[in-house]
């Protein structure tokens, strides 16, 4: 892993510790509540593996929170301005698909914007459970995006804005010959 690569997996096992410290959960509770091996747990807490997504949403959800949410108390400072250079990256090792986490962190404001790049042939699946605590719609930007929730396929063009329903298992998946790039709105039910 390259440095970079190595403190962002470092901050996220640190933010990871601290989130099950605050719940006073042991590694094995959180194991339990996140269908995630304590032994990985363990490695992601110390920073000795850079998590994929979809891990990282199971133990998310585990905490009550979104993906973004725990990448953004992760790498975030508060405030209301959030200048392009401060806004954290995250790259999925297994996938190279890349979230920039464009909102400022804000304990009130249930909104937040992600900026996604999914490379071309790619295809990321998120759990029902990673969708339980907000309400979404994704705006494609450039290329081609084929979403699909539950069983319905929806194939999105430049423009195109869709606004998600009840929670259910889904995958994001860039047909190609360009990756997809995608505006996420999240809000967080209250």
């Amino acid at each position: 892993m390259t440095d970079i690569a190595n403190d962002i997996s470092s901050t996220i096992g640190r933010r990871i510790r601290s989130e099950r410290a605050l719940r006073d959960w042991s590694l094995a509770e959180l194991a339990d509540r996140s269908d995630v091996s304590k032994a990985m747990l363990s490695t992601i807490e110390r920073g000795k593996t850079s998590p994929t997504a979809a891990l990282l949403v199971r133990i998310a959800a585990a905490f009550g929170m979104t993906l973004s949410t725990l990448i953004a108390r992760a790498e975030l400072q508060g405030g209301s301005l959030l200048r392009e250079s401060d806004q954290p990256q995250w790259r999925d090792p297994g996938t190279g698909y890349v979230r920039r986490h464009l909102s400022p962190v804000s304990a009130d404001m249930p909104l937040e914007l992600i900026r996604v790049q999914l490379p071309a042939g790619t295809r990321v699946s998120f759990p029902a459970a990673s969708y339980a605590f907000i309400k979404q719609q994704i705006w494609l930007i450039g290329g081609q995006l084929q979403f699909t929730e539950g069983d319905v396929v929806h194939s999105l063009g430049p423009g195109d804005c869709l606004a998600l329903g009840a929670p259910c298992d889904c995958t994001f998946h860039a047909p190609g010959p360009d990756a997809a790039d995608y505006l996420v709105a999240l809000v967080r039910a209250r």
